[in-house]
């Protein structure tokens, strides 16, 4: 089958479209045939091997292990299923969260599939898995907004963010949105109540305080947030910086460190694998309060390009790689 491979940690000219074995789903698996696939920035961290820790997660510290397979966000048909597997059926559509997607089949642990909405086209589904599962589980779960408190999202239009702004919304926050302000229209357009562009605006100078901050981005060190949270607020800090070697894990040490001794909630998040949000996440779809946010979709061949889009980062919503024919 076809698949593109991460043969060194560095640029996309580290990776190839080549022939690979097809693989064979062990009892508790099931096999999908790649429809869509939805990038993420992980895709990138993993590329390019940094911060140094990821490294494992691609097989080896020097460089990845044979044929590893970019991509963890998949849509398609069940193709085939283990001997344990009870709750999907060969041809069901589904999604799910697992690696080596970006190829024309890939293996799932059946407790990671779950049905795709109906609502939704392949590229769309796609879409939803690692992002919008993290910004669930990043509000609901770390944040726990609840309706009428301030919630403010730093990098509202990124992928994540995008998700982010509408399941805050659908939680019943009144939401405050950072981004550029090419992307302010459309972040109002999801669920934002206020826009602040972040190229003439230091959020954390303004003077106002939130309930929650949901910071994506972690282009603010942690004593800045903290100043812009309420006395009791929540900051739940997804990234930012640290270097080649941990990444952010200086910022998740300096929130741990500290949160003991104050009031605020300094929450450091990463998240998990989890069937069941992905069926939460149907529920926001099917009823409206969720639709992926898409900037391009590249057919498969153009795998490699649409991957220089997500390590190139100011990505708008989702990049998505389409093995569907062309209409």
């Amino acid at each position: 089958m076809k698949a593109v491979v991460h043969h060194a940690y560095g640029s996309p000219d580290a990776l190839d479209l080549r022939e690979i074995d097809k693989p064979v789903p062990a009892a508790d698996e099931v096999l999908i045939k790649v429809h869509a696939v939805g990038l993420n920035a992980a895709d990138s961290f993993l590329l390019r091997g940094e911060p140094y820790a990821i490294r494992p997660m691609a097989g080896g510290l020097r460089r990845p292990r044979a044929n590893h397979v970019l991509g963890r966000a998949v849509a398609g048909l069940v193709e085939a299923v283990g001997e344990k597997v009870t709750g999907v059926r060969v041809g069901d559509a589904v999604y799910a969260e697992c690696p080596g997607a970006l190829a024309a089949y890939v293996r799932a642990a059946e407790r990671l599939v779950a049905p795709m909405p109906a609502t939704l086209t392949f590229e769309q589904a796609a879409a939803i898995p690692v992002a919008a599962t993290a910004a669930l589980q990043g509000l609901r779960d770390r944040g726990q907004v609840r309706p009428g408190q301030r919630v403010l999202i730093n990098g509202a239009s990124s992928g994540v963010g995008t998700f982010a702004v509408q399941i805050a919304a659908s939680l019943g926050a009144h939401v405050t949105a950072v981004c550029g302000g090419r992307n302010a229209d459309l972040v109002g357009s999801i669920g934002a109540d206020h826009v602040i562009d972040y190229t003439k605006e230091d959020f954390t100078r303004a003077g106002l305080r939130y309930d929650v901050i949901f910071d994506l981005i972690g282009n603010h060190p942690v004593s800045a947030l903290r100043r812009t949270l309420s006395p009791t607020g929540t900051l739940v800090l997804s990234s930012g910086g640290g270097g080649r070697w941990l990444g952010p894990a200086r910022r998740i040490a300096v929130s741990l460190l500290i949160s003991p001794f104050v009031r605020q909630r300094l929450r450091p998040f990463a998240a998990k694998e989890d069937r069941a949000d992905l069926l939460a996440l149907n529920d926001l779809v099917e009823s409206g309060a969720v639709t992926p946010v898409i900037q391009h979709v590249y057919p498969f061949d153009e795998a490699l390009e649409a991957i220089r889009q997500i390590d190139g980062g100011h990505t708008t919503g989702k990049i998505v790689v389409s093995l569907l024919p062309s209409p």
